[in-house]
């Protein structure tokens, strides 16, 4: 495993946690990951020199923490930011748990994206390894 690699990549997790609390709409915060995946794919590609599906769902994993604990932490200034996402916890059974639900949730999400970022990743490394060969 390349635990810098790893580390690095998971830092742009923490870029897009404080990115989304403040700037980052949730319409456009989509296409700004999968800009993210694909870098991040094509950099696991070129560094990891095995396993880029095992480093693709790691970056993700990570990036849920950072992500996950931004929002968490920043969580009134996160609400106040994103209107539709505030009113939906509203919505719920439970408004004054919505802290603990995102705790919750993030990471689940973070390994549900990792699975994606890991399938790119593999996809990546594949055809790059294809290059190699063929050149």
């Amino acid at each position: 495993m390349n635990w810098k690699l790893i580390l690095g990549l998971s830092l742009v997790g923490l870029a897009m946690g404080l990115a989304t609390v403040f700037w980052i709409p949730s319409n456009v915060e989509p296409f700004v990951w999968l800009v993210i995946f694909v870098f991040s794919a094509i950099v696991i590609a070129k560094r990891c020199g095995s396993r880029p599906f095992v480093h693709g769902l790691l970056v993700s994993v990570a990036n849920s923490v950072w992500i996950t604990g931004a929002h968490v932490l920043l969580f009134d200034q996160y609400l106040a930011h994103h209107p539709q996402e505030a009113s939906m916890m509203q919505a719920m059974a439970r408004p004054d748990l919505a802290r603990e639900m995102m705790a919750v949730l993030g990471p689940v999400i973070g390994g549900i994206s990792g699975v994606v970022l890991g399938f790119f990743s593999l996809i990546a490394f594949k055809l790059a390894e294809r290059k190699r060969l063929t050149s």
